[in-house]
């Protein structure tokens, strides 16, 4: 992974100087005048821990797995959201951690967070280090020090059971190594997130991730039958059976948990069979409010493809996933992407049932070169983000969910906030959203905003950041629906889930985590 960017830095294209003009001409958008730090230019403060803790810690997982070095702790500084990188494309990092501890077993994590408990060290479970909400920023202040608990060595597929279709996996396992693995036994998870390429197992179950063919297979927390924690008061195991009436599903309280309760080291999981046909393609709406009805109609009558997502008129436009054709004017109404996968008979029957009912809602169906593009690119937008911040634009996401008849005022209250608080200068941002999952009963929304960076970057994003989460607050979404909490979600979600919600989670935290140090001030601010 790229220490200022996204993924491998050799699938990192520059823009096309024509994208670059009509960024500046449409914009404002101007190259920054302070060039990035190279990366053996870039300083870290001394390491806090003493010599005897960073002994303790190689006690417990051998003196080769205990990293001080610059480099290392450099590249296990905050995450992948775009005030991340900016800090530390400028040198930023005060808040790096002082060392990166790698286990390589269950037994080993809870000897770390022993050590960690005693010695008053935080804690920061370190899996792709994907997150883009701070989930990888812990408030280290009344602490020793802070690792970085890089999971990385945990990366085996332990164990297949065919007749139940389930399988365990280590947290440290990254998307396509878990899928090939699978795939020698003939299963998939169908977990396709945009973080695919570099995100772990782990990483999905602690941030309940949602794949991109999340209509067909599910979200990530639906596929978790069990999981394995470690918690400085010890082990937690989760899941006897498929369903259980035995009390509240303690599983819920790791989903979703990120890292603040404990450390996933296990993830046993529903699979499925590897499907024998794919296929995906392009369907256009005339406008966004008919497209959303007809994801709706196909989501309440119970035949759903295995991907389905609509872009409104302004993504439609611009193309993301095309950056040679940004702007071009190409484009009109609204694209819905559609995919059917598994069986041919089963797909090809579940194809033309999808079909009726898209035509009947107004759908033309535009073939399969708008699905085959936007497949081949899916994984790709992070990488264009960077190529946008290369060349002085602002560019980052965000995501809600709401239910059905409160899509559309909760789409035109986060469009509204963005574009009043980013607005430079008589220059509106160009503010794009697509329906990226859906559900019976309502549907996630995703933003994606680029503007001029302005002087101070980081803050200009802060103030529209705040302006939309108080948006969707208002207007009744949740604060994310698959990204996750982290620090920057953090007040929002205290007033989402109310003060006794708050007191309920401060008491699980108290019991897994007495001491405090896992995460401290993701999820949860911490208490004094």
């Amino acid at each position: 992974m790229a220490w200022n960017g996204w993924g491998d830095p050799a699938a990192a294209a520059p823009l096309p100087d024509a994208v670059t003009g009509l960024l500046r001409d449409l914009l404002g958008v101007r190259p920054s005048p302070t060039p990035q730090v190279a990366l053996e230019r870039v300083e870290v403060r001394d390491v806090r821990l003493g010599d005897d803790d960073v002994a303790a810690l190689a006690a417990a997982v051998g003196g080769g797995h205990v990293r001080t070095d610059a480099e290392a702790r450099i590249r296990h500084t905050r995450g992948k959201s775009t005030p991340d990188l900016l800090r530390i494309r400028a040198g930023e990092t005060a808040d790096a951690p002082d060392a990166v501890v790698l286990p390589g077993s269950h037994d080993e994590v809870l000897e770390v967070l022993r050590v960690c408990s005693e010695r008053r060290i935080a804690v920061v479970p370190f899996g792709g280090g994907t997150s883009v909400v701070g989930g990888l920023t812990p408030d280290g202040e009344g602490f020793t020090g802070v690792i970085a608990l890089d999971l990385r060595r945990m990366d085996a597929l332990v164990a297949v059971d065919p007749v139940s279709r389930t399988a365990t996996l280590q947290p440290g396992l990254r998307g396509p190594r878990a899928e090939a693995l699978l795939a020698e036994h003939g299963f998939t998870l169908g977990h396709f997130p945009q973080s695919y390429e570099w995100a772990t197992i782990g990483g999905f179950a602690a941030a309940r991730s949602s794949g991109q063919a999340s209509a067909g297979y599910g979200r990530f927390d639906e596929m978790v039958v069990g999981l394995t924690v470690a918690t400085p008061r010890g082990t937690l195991e989760t899941g006897r059976a498929p369903r259980s009436a035995a009390g509240p599903d303690l599983r819920q309280l790791v989903l979703g948990s990120e890292g603040a309760f404990g450390v996933i080291t296990s993830v046993t999981v529903r699979v499925q069979p590897v499907p024998k046909t794919t296929s995906y393609e392009g369907w256009r709406f005339a406008s966004f409010g008919e497209g959303s009805a007809a994801l709706r109609r196909l989501a309440q009558g119970g035949s759903l493809p295995a991907v389905l997502r609509l872009s409104d008129e302004t993504e439609t436009a611009i193309g993301l996933a095309k950056p040679d054709r940004i702007g071009d004017g190409s484009a009109s109404g609204c694209l819905a992407i559609v995919g059917y996968e598994g069986e041919a008979a089963d797909a090809a029957e579940r194809k033309a049932r999808i079909r009726l009912a898209l035509r009947e809602a107004g759908g033309e169906l535009l073939g399969s070169e708008p699905g085959e593009g936007w497949e081949h690119g899916r994984f790709n937008a992070p990488y264009l983000r960077d190529a946008l911040l290369d060349v002085g634009a602002l560019v980052e996401t965000l995501e809600t969910a709401t239910f059905w008849s409160a899509v559309p005022a909760l789409y035109e209250a986060v469009r509204e906030a963005l574009t009043t608080t980013l607005n430079d200068e008589g220059t509106p941002p160009v503010v794009m959203c697509h329906i990226s999952h859906v559900y019976a009963t309502g549907a996630s929304l995703y933003f994606t905003v680029v503007s001029a960076q302005g002087e101070d970057a980081v803050a200009h994003w802060r103030r529209a950041k705040d302006a939309a989460c108080d948006a969707i607050i208002a207007a009744g979404g949740t604060i994310s629906h698959h990204h996750g909490v982290g620090t920057d979600h953090r007040s929002w979600y205290a007033t989402e889930i109310g003060p006794l919600g708050v007191d309920v989670l401060r008491a699980v935290k108290e019991s897994l985590d007495p001491a405090g140090v896992l995460n401290p001030g993701v999820l949860l601010t911490p208490q004094r």
